[in-house]
This record gives structure tokens, C-alpha cells and sequence, in this order.
């Protein structure tokens, strides 16, 4: 069960909730081992490396040998989670974790961190609109967005307990909270943050905070507007989804990702699948690369702010 926060402020960086969680599992687990491509400094594994020496390994910049060492240590019983930036840990690495990680039905554990405008000042070669949906056309692939510290905790935990291809994406600085320290969830089970009669608003991760801040708009000119975190971009909380939309006039997707293969895919495919004629609008990164600057200035630009979100919906 999740309990919402009164105030959305910016909890501590999801790097350290990662880094944390992983370092309280391993106290407890010693199948679980640490991976990550030369970015230890940059995702703070370095610290586990510290306490678990023997169950760290930094393989340099060595994306693709990172998932390969991983599927070797889950056929020999351990439960590897591995990390580097969003493009280096799907893109990249994409037929290593076909192949040697889904295909053969192991178990590997993946952080893509600085999805999106998160990648700030790393410019287009580290930014990733698309590791949603290249990880949706393998088989059989858990696919979360964190949308803050609280559930990037319950993620990383969960992961270690389940097996195959888990892929988690975030940002490692700090985001805006939006769940209750101790909040639970469900892997496949959006969760219903607001409840409207107009308007259903489906996200996931970082722009959940926005999402809460566009209904909260919408609602002061006269619009009821439902708000859903799906977390869980694969599977997709189906049955969640056709329940709400029932009596909906529209709905609208946001996402730190692009508007082809992601969360507002999936949503489109939802209603397709089901014969329902209504109105969808996807608001994401549309047919664009990543660009140099800072994450506010990128979140703008691409039109992922409250007020270009809010600009959009006036077109």
C-alpha cells in the first residue's frame, strides 16, 4: 500500500537510495553481486565496492562484457545488478541482454540512469528516448520508471527478489517526492494517485510530479482530471487502465521518453486492441535527438515542463 506526501520535494539523489538499497540487500544476500561500466564515481557504486569488495567488479568501459560477466554469474547462481547511463545500458549492450540475458533466461538486474533531459550537460551521445522501447520488443522484460526515492527503494528490493530481465531507469540526482517513506507497490500495478471524471493523465517516473502539477492546473479551470502512475511500463497494468478510461472524455500520456515505443505506445495499443475511440494525446519527445545543456533547460525544451505540457494542451 502507498501513501501520497503533502508537500513534493526533492528527496535525496535516487543514486544514493540505489546504491543504499543494494548495500542492505547484499548484508543480508551474499548472491547479490554489484557490476558497473568505469561510472562508480558517477553512480556512487564505488561506496559498495567499499563494503562488499568481493562483490563488486567495475569492468571498465565495457558495456556489452558488463551484461555478458552478468549472465555468467546468474548461471552460476548469483543475482547480478548492473548499472550504467540509460543509452550504454540498453542500446548498447541490446543483443547481450537478447541474447545472453532474456533468450537464455537468466536473471540480470539493470540501472539506466539519466534517462532523458536527466542527462544534461552529457549531451545526445548519453541521452536515451528510446530504452523503454527497445527493452518492450524483448520477450518477457520487467520494465520500471522510479518516480521517486520511495519507490526506487521498494524497485531495487523487488528486483532482488524475482528472475529475469529487470530494467529500472532514473535519474541519479535527487527528483521531487511523491510517496510516503514505507509506500509499497506492485510490479504490473499502476497506481491511482487522483481520481477525475474528464480527463485520465497516465505517467511514469520523473514526470509524475508534473502530471500531479498539470491536474492540479486543469482542475482550477474547471477540468476533473485522474491521475495514474504506471510505474510498470512492461506489463502494463491493462486491466487498470480500461477500468479508469470507462466514462473518460480523453486521455493523455507524459513521459521522460519518446512518444514512439514508450509508455505512450503502450497506452495507444491498449485502446487499439480494445475499440476504444478515445481521444489520446502523447506528450513526449517526438522524432528527436538529445542536445547539450542543463537538465531544467532540457526539460523545457523538450516541452516536459508543467507550462509547455499545459501549452500543448491549449494547441
Amino acid at each position: 500500500m502507498f501513501n501520497l506526501v503533502d508537500e513534493h520535494l526533492v528527496g535525496k539523489e535516487l543514486r544514493t537510495t540505489v546504491v543504499d538499497a543494494l548495500k542492505n540487500i547484499m548484508e543480508v544476500n551474499d548472491k547479490v553481486v554489484a557490476l558497473d561500466a568505469d561510472l562508480g564515481g558517477a553512480s556512487k557504486w564505488t561506496d559498495i565496492g567499499k563494503s562488499s569488495p568481493e562483490r563488486f567488479i567495475n569492468v571498465g568501459i565495457a558495456e556489452a562484457n558488463m551484461v555478458g560477466v552478468a549472465a555468467g554469474l546468474s548461471l552460476t547462481g548469483y543475482i547480478p545488478f548492473i548499472h550504467t547511463f540509460g543509452p550504454f545500458a540498453t542500446r548498447r549492450v541490446l543483443d547481450q541482454i537478447y541474447l545472453s540475458g532474456a533468450y537464455s533466461k537468466n536473471t540480470i538486474n539493470i540501472f539506466g540512469s539519466d534517462p532523458g533531459f536527466a542527462a544534461g550537460h552529457n549531451g545526445g551521445t548519453h541521452t536515451t528516448w528510446e530504452d523503454v522501447a527497445l527493452l518492450r520488443s524483448i520477450p518477457n522484460v520487467t520494465i520500471c520508471d522510479a518516480a521517486d526515492e520511495t519507490q526506487m527503494d521498494w524497485i531495487i528490493r523487488e528486483f532482488a527478489r524475482l528472475e529475469g530481465i529487470h530494467y529500472v531507469r532514473g535519474n541519479r540526482k535527487g527528483v521531487k517526492n511523491i510517496y510516503a517513506p514505507g509506500s509499497t507497490f506492485e510490479i504490473g500495478k499502476g497506481n491511482l494517485l487522483c481520481e477525475g471524471k474528464d480527463l485520465l493523465i497516465v505517467a511514469a517516473g520523473q514526470l509524475v510530479a508534473e502530471a500531479l502539477e498539470v491536474a492540479k492546473a486543469l482542475e482550477s479551470k474547471g477540468q476533473s482530471v485522474e491521475v495514474i502512475d504506471m510505474f510498470t511500463i512492461k506489463p502494463l497494468d491493462e486491466e487498470l487502465l480500461l477500468e479508469r478510461l470507462v466514462g473518460k472524455k480523453s486521455v493523455m500520456t507524459i513521459e521522460n521518453h519518446s512518444i514512439i515505443g514508450g509508455l505512450g505506445s503502450a497506452v495507444a495499443e491498449v485502446l487499439a486492441d480494445n475499440g476504444l475511440a478515445i481521444p489520446l494525446k502523447r506528450i513526449g519527445v517526438n522524432n528527436q535527438f538529445g542536445q547539450v545543456g542543463t537538465p531544467e533547460f532540457l526539460q523545457n525544451e523538450f516541452g516536459l515542463t508543467t507550462e509547455k505540457i499545459l501549452e500543448q494542451l491549449s494547441l
